[in-house]
């Protein structure tokens, strides 16, 4: 095998990610048959077929996927040492993406954006919103909040935070319509609720907790929306304790019959979490989050 060149890998570790010649001539900013060129240079090299082409993408030989994460080591190692030896009295710079739940996200991240920002001048945070379970593996995002610990994968994770999940109604339902007397009440009274079939993590299929058979009214898989429209009177929902609380138009009902708790977990890739950007966005969040764990 002859010696790997860096550029014909990371031409590779774009196709890979991307699962197409297009996605990482688009991420790299070249043409396709640069990309075809540098991938048939890199077979060349290791003597083995590293990507199984169609008209529809590249997918992964058993080599190919052997070779992934070689290559994944590699470029972590020579992201984190260039960060290192610029970090010598200079700020942190350069872009992570956060790929969080979304009233994660809305509600304690993008709150901390100022304070972030005030700590890291130099550091672009990117927020996405995401009901489901991000693929750190193929660096859709160099961190992710998930609501299980990760099983599979050379990904680190750790516990961030247990947080609350209660039912709620606007103040004018209530007035308009009467309290619950139990739980056993709610089957006729209006829900908000997921789209069923949308649902991607396990962790938020809690109806038959709340009221198996109950009306749904509107059905969203946005939690943003559905507070909205819990807030207008429409009915009741389940909503997060930490930004239900900060709505005044919301009342929890019944927080001793209903008191779900589930757990955020603070994720990334091995290889990204030795880069120091990386690592200050994950201690950050890790202390944004504790400062506020009373609220959740």
């Amino acid at each position: 095998m002859q010696t790997l060149n860096w550029n014909d890998l990371r031409f590779f570790l774009a196709a890979a990610r991307g699962g197409g010649l297009l996605a990482a001539a688009r991420r790299l900013g070249v043409d396709q048959t640069t990309v075809a060129r540098r991938l048939s240079a890199l077979e060349a090299a290791v003597g083995a077929r590293l990507v199984d082409r169609s008209p529809r993408g590249v997918t992964l030989t058993g080599q190919g996927q052997a070779l992934v994460e070689y290559a994944e080591r590699i470029e972590a190692e020579t992201i984190a040492a260039a960060e290192r030896l610029g970090v010598e009295g200079q700020p942190l710079s350069g872009t992570v993406r956060l790929a969080t739940p979304e009233a994660f996200g809305a509600w304690l991240v993008a709150p901390a954006a100022k304070a972030f920002h005030d700590q890291y001048p130099g550091l672009q945070l990117e927020l996405v919103p995401e009901s489901r379970s991000v693929n750190l593996s193929r660096r859709e995002a160099d961190i992710a909040i998930m609501l299980s610990r990760p099983t599979q994968g050379r990904l680190v994770a750790r516990r961030l935070a247990d947080y609350t999940l209660g039912l709620y109604a606007s103040r004018s339902y209530l007035e308009a319509h009467g309290a619950l007397e139990s739980l056993a009440d709610l089957p006729g009274r209006p829900l908000v609720w997921y789209i069923d079939e949308l649902i991607d993590v396990p962790e938020l299929r809690y109806l038959d907790q709340v009221a198996d058979g109950a009306p749904t009214m509107f059905r969203s898989n946005s939690i943003t929306a559905q507070q909205a429209a819990i807030a207008s009177g429409l009915g009741f929902g389940v909503l997060h304790k930490f930004a239900a609380s900060q709505d005044p138009r919301l009342v929890r009902v019944l927080p001793e019959a209903l008191d779900l708790k589930r757990s955020y977990w603070l994720c990334a890739h091995a290889d990204q979490a030795k880069i120091p950007r990386v690592r200050a966005v994950m201690d950050f969040l890790a202390a944004q989050t504790a400062a506020r764990h009373k609220d959740l």
